[in-house]
């Protein structure tokens, strides 16, 4: 158990660091129950007192946080941390290593939507990295040691502003990122119906595309979108639908997008949520309003699909890390270990048979799951008992105690996986696990009203800079908190009139 875990199994309250919102100093925060919620205090002598709510159920707070887990960070930092998180990045006191790498090929953009954490459009400047400078992005990533960053998500602005973003995916792919994706609009994709397939043909993984509802109060751009389900279906290329939740907006439409998605399980492969997060200044009103947690995700789900998915359902993310463990034991490299926070963020699966939803955990007992998965890494790791090949037969055995095959759905042979992995390490037939499944996560990100720099020392999604001060930065604290963003792009962008003078056609 780590140190971090052992404090948290200690309850609430607990003490942490945040940030003033006005003034951005650090300050002692303290995380305790209020009304069955768990809300953040803190006090800036200069500023007053800010209270805001950071989790809406205290049960689902404790439950997931006993998957905490302190991961080794990276053996090769950037710099050295005297004042987090002012210090980035990433610096030697970082717990986590860069399990997705985020890179801005511009800040230009075809929309304007106001709760965008690049602000586009509004600074009057052009931050547009070179193809070099973005080759010498995913060289720091890829550089990232013990562990090289596996995937990479092209983003900005809009990306697909850019004509070289499929020359840009080729050049990822050749430097060995395993998953390459965009964060898109969708407006380029549902225009033109050949662009899906030039993507596609170029090493692109995934298309993560913002999705905020069904209907068009909640997603004025919702023919465009679908467009670009059928032209991604064209080209057999992933989608994962990404909807910013906004209370009061359209938390009454997540289940019809979960239920979107299913009708498209062809071609999309999950459903991201997103809570809003307040990066720029906001009114206690419109906070309490607005802001919507974890938990409230998942209880709009449940009721949403009339319990077939239920809010237990959901883990949180370093919940996985056994299994990067097991993996480790098996080949003796290191492998990324998904160590978040464990109120980053939260996902479960659920499978399709037919017009049936079967989530995971109706047919593999998951706390039991990742127990025995425990196990099996202490046999291997002890070298006796059954040894070897024996050894992996009965971590097999104790694992395949925890499926009941009678439950799970007709296409899936989830003990059938597990023995190719076990007996015979053929990971690629983890790629039969995501034949008719739907991921359903939520990753909320966090704002300078409940920063938690907890958090962000263990912060797995991160931006990668021109910057050779700030070369890897945690997501959080490029976009709130310290809002390195605007450093970074204040120091590489130019005029947006020298731009338009430099690109006339």
């Amino acid at each position: 158990m780590s140190s971090y875990q052992s404090r948290l199994n200690k309850g609430l309250p607990k003490h942490t660091t945040s940030l003033c919102p006005d003034c951005k100093k650090v300050i002692d925060a303290v995380i305790f129950e209020r009304d069955c919620a768990v809300w953040m205090s803190k006090e800036c002598p200069e500023h007053g007192l800010f209270e805001d709510i950071y989790w809406s159920d205290v049960d689902m707070y404790l439950r997931v946080e006993r998957y905490a887990y302190d991961g080794i960070g990276v053996q090769n930092p950037q710099t050295t941390a005297s004042n987090c998180p002012f210090d980035c990045g990433l610096c030697d006191i970082h717990l986590s290593s860069t399990c997705l790498g985020n890179i801005d090929v511009t800040n230009r953009c075809n929309l304007s939507c106001d709760f965008c954490f690049a602000n586009a459009k509004v600074q009057k400047r052009v931050y547009e990295p070179s193809f070099e400078q973005i080759k010498d992005m995913l060289a720091a990533l890829r550089d990232e040691r013990p562990v090289p960053t596996p995937a990479v998500q092209f983003s900005g602005g809009e990306p697909t502003l850019r004509d070289d973003l499929p020359e840009i995916i080729k050049l990822a792919k050749k430097m060995g990122f395993l998953q390459v994706q965009i964060a898109t609009n969708g407006v380029r994709l549902g225009e033109d119906p050949k662009y899906a397939q030039t993507l596609k043909d170029a090493g692109l993984s995934t298309v993560y595309l913002h999705f905020d509802g069904v209907s068009k109060k909640t997603e004025p751009l919702i023919e465009i979108r679908k467009k670009v389900i059928e032209h991604c279906r064209k080209a057999r290329q992933g989608v994962t639908l990404v909807p910013t939740v906004i209370n009061g907006f359209n938390d009454h439409e997540v289940g019809d997008v979960i239920r979107l998605a299913v009708e498209n399980i062809d071609v999309i492969r999950g459903v991201n949520f997103q809570p809003i997060a307040f990066t720029g200044a906001a009114s206690t009103e419109k906070r309490t309003r607005q802001r919507f947690t974890i938990p409230d995700l998942a209880d709009r789900i449940e009721q949403q699909t009339n319990g077939t998915i239920k809010k237990s359902d959901f883990y949180p993310v370093p919940c996985v890390v056994s299994l990067s463990k097991l993996v480790e034991e098996y080949t003796g490299e290191p492998k990324i270990e998904f160590s978040a926070h464990p109120h980053c963020g939260v996902a479960t699966y659920v499978f399709v048979d037919g017009k049936e939803l079967v989530p995971i955990n109706r047919f593999v007992d998951v706390d039991k799951f990742f127990q025995s998965v425990d196990e099996v890494i202490n046999i291997l790791k002890s070298g006796g008992l059954l040894g070897g090949s024996k050894a992996m037969m009965k971590g097999a055995k104790v694992i395949n105690d925890c499926i009941h095959e009678n439950a799970q759905p007709k296409n899936v042979h989830f003990k059938e996986m597990l023995k190719q992995i076990l007996k015979k390490q053929n990971y690629k037939s983890l790629g039969e696990f995501h034949w008719n499944v739907l991921f359903i996560g939520a990753m909320h990100f966090q704002d300078s009203y409940n920063y938690d720099i907890e958090r962000v020392k263990r912060c797995v999604i991160h931006y990668a800079t021109p910057d050779p001060k700030r070369r890897i930065v945690p997501f959080c604290a490029y976009n709130s908190g310290p809002t390195f963003r605007e450093e970074v792009e204040q120091k590489y962008s130019i005029p947006l009139k020298e731009w338009e003078s430099q690109h006339k056609t």
